[in-house]
């Protein structure tokens, strides 16, 4: 497989997107997001996802130049009309409004509509961590989970995000779908003909499918508790945001890509020294991810917290490169010969 260094696809990504019309914003927004992702080993939400953006914007289904307008009702409520934004642009811009009011508040909360796919929900909780803040963050989608004793789903994968500082360089990250996998996940699967397992999707009758060519749902994490998590995060990122809700949200992939999507999103921030001074709070969850660490681990393996995995992945693709699937490489020499920029490929 072929692999690309961090810069490298970073500028790629900068310059495509500059070449298709996309204000400043939006670019540094969209590229970091997709490319930190790919680099911390999350590839269903990293690069390969830019030439189904770059489409989405050319159809119209995205504004590349939005103007994101942000008003509050309380102190430290807030709501930003995205403006049909790319996903990105408008939870970087929710996240830096939440830490605005948390510093002065205590916490901060945004409510975002008018939006669009959002990535990696971490890109936006770990710039407010990385400043020593805790952050939540969440976004919604169609239908794609099956409903607990349904035969379709109703709720979609609904990721859930939580971000904390610690004294180490590198904050506490748990984001996770509230599915067993993303739906993008299953499109890697589907693209690499790869076998799924047998708890993580159903077909058109609700039953359990190994096949990704046959897959039109997944199962929620942990039976009727992920469904339930799903719900909740569709509290607030459709009903909470004044959004659309379960089947009324159009698909990523099934809907017109000159349909906008109307997409919510919900960030919250909290002052880390809230209850502790700072450095107290920092030392508490350095000790305890240390703690966590030292557990005993069955043979081969260690114990980790939600985000060591990604961690570990950053450090091994800065030295060694970001993997490029066969599939995306095809879409990026398009992109590449259609908007003159070069793709600089690692040497093998």
């Amino acid at each position: 497989m072929k692999k690309v260094s961090f810069q490298n696809i970073l500028g790629f990504h900068e310059a495509v997107l500059q070449r298709i019309g996309l204000d400043e914003y939006s670019i540094q927004a969209v590229s970091s997001g997709l490319c930190e992702a790919s680099l911390r080993g999350v590839d269903s939400h990293g690069i390969r996802l830019l030439p189904h953006y770059v489409e989405s914007a050319l159809s119209g289904r995205k504004n590349p130049r939005p103007i994101l307008q942000f008003s509050k009702k309380y102190p430290a409520v807030g709501v930003l009309d995205a403006d049909n934004a790319f996903g990105h642009a408008a939870g970087m811009k929710a996240i830096e409004h939440c830490i605005e009011m948390a510093h002065e508040f205590g916490v901060g909360v945004v409510a975002v509509n008018n939006s669009s796919h959002a990535g990696s929900m971490a890109s936006m909780a770990l710039k407010a961590a990385r400043q020593g803040y805790i952050a939540f963050a969440f976004t919604h989608a169609n239908s794609l989970i099956l409903s607990h004793n349904g035969k379709r789903p109703f709720f979609g994968t609904n990721p859930v995000c939580v971000a904390v500082p610690r004294e180490e360089k590198e904050p506490y990250c748990l984001d996770m779908a509230t599915s067993m996998i993303s739906w993008n996940k299953l499109m890697v699967y589907k693209s690499e003909k790869v076998e799924l397992s047998e708890n993580l999707a159903a077909d058109n009758n609700g039953n359990v499918t190994c096949d990704p060519e046959e897959a039109t749902c997944l199962l929620p994490t942990g039976s009727y508790k992920g469904y339930g998590l799903a719900s909740m995060v569709e509290v607030l990122c459709g009903v909470f945001s004044g959004m659309n809700f379960g089947r009324d949200i159009p698909g990523m992939y099934t809907a017109p890509m000159s349909e906008p999507r109307h997409l919510g999103q919900f960030y919250m921030v909290i002052r880390a020294d809230g209850c502790l001074e700072q450095k107290e709070f920092l030392k508490g969850m350095q000790e305890m991810t240390e703690q966590v660490r030292r557990e005993p681990a069955v043979e081969d393996e260690k114990v980790k917290l939600p985000g060591d995995p990604e961690i570990e992945e950053s450090k091994r693709r800065l030295e060694e490169g970001i993997p490029i699937d066969s599939t995306t490489l095809v879409e990026f020499v398009k992109l590449s010969e259609k908007f003159d920029v070069p793709l600089q490929l690692m040497n093998s």
